[in-house]
């Protein structure tokens, strides 16, 4: 009876396919980040114009200078920290596509290792049939010789 087949690199293969588990977690996680990124720039974007509106109505009312200067102050901090919320969204966005191209390189290589575990696989029912076809064979030419002898 012949043994059953077993990929000498099943364990490579374990790893390689837990490796791109990894991936698969690490570019979900930063892709939430990167949502959140963005909301937090539309949210920092929406401040800046809730800003630019408080300027524009104290442009037609009477204001003391502190009061101007307070206002343009705010505006100030409000479009520093959307420029602040814009660089972090590129910057995750750049994590988001090295994750990405993590990910596929790790697919690329655990689909290389399945490749050649089913070529193994088919090559070892090849060579079992072959055996097994010779097996039948020769048990065919045995009773064939028996027969003829009695």
């Amino acid at each position: 009876m012949d043994r059953p087949f077993t990929f000498k690199l099943e364990r490579v293969r374990a790893l390689r396919e837990r490796k791109e588990e990894l991936a698969k977690e690490e570019l979900a996680a930063s892709l939430a980040l990167r949502l959140r990124g963005e909301a937090m720039l539309q949210a920092a974007a929406e401040h800046v114009e809730q800003a630019r509106g408080l300027q524009r109505a104290a442009a037609g009312a009477p204001m003391s200078a502190q009061d101007l200067q307070a206002a343009q102050l705010y505006l100030e901090r409000t479009e520093r920290e959307r420029e602040h919320a814009s660089l972090n969204l590129d910057r995750q966005d750049a994590e988001v596509d090295a994750r990405r191209s993590a990910l596929q390189s790790a697919a690329r290589e655990r689909e290389v290792l399945e490749r050649l575990k089913q070529r193994k696989q088919a090559e070892y029912r090849r060579e079992a049939g072959r055996r097994e076809g010779a097996l039948l064979d020769e048990m065919a030419i045995t009773m064939f010789r028996r027969g003829r002898t009695a």
